[in-house]
């Protein structure tokens, strides 16, 4: 099986696609100043995009590994990611505090998902 690199670069690439299996993280990058609910809407945003590359969709997510930095802000995460997902739909999840690389981030995503094959 071959492994395919979106973006690949010296640290990381964008997304790694091994056996149909897609993997990618995703961090605010638009509005560092906004709060909790923000900067999850940022992510899942940018998460449906990083999907459409691999021909997958939010349904298609298997799991996600959540860093927050205070785990304070794990009800405004809840408020937004329950409103992205349909009924149904979420995938397995791990949700820990952590320091994360850039002080302004308040949290940070790890996304598993089926590639290609989207109904």
């Amino acid at each position: 099986m071959n492994i395919r690199r979106i973006n690949p670069g010296k640290r990381w690439s964008d997304i790694t696609v091994y056996n149909g299996i897609a993997h990618f993280v995703e961090v605010p990058d638009t509005d560092l100043s906004a709060d909790i609910t923000g900067q999850v809407q940022q992510i899942l945003t940018q998460a449906a995009i990083s999907l459409g590359k691999v021909d997958s969709d939010k349904t298609r997510i298997l799991s996600v590994t959540i860093y927050l930095t205070d785990l304070a802000n794990l009800p405004g995460l809840n408020k937004v990611w329950d409103n992205w997902f349909e009924e149904g739909t979420a995938p397995s999840r791990a949700c820990v505090q952590a320091q994360l690389a850039n002080p302004a981030y308040l949290v940070e995503m790890a996304f598993v998902a089926a590639a290609g094959g989207r109904e």
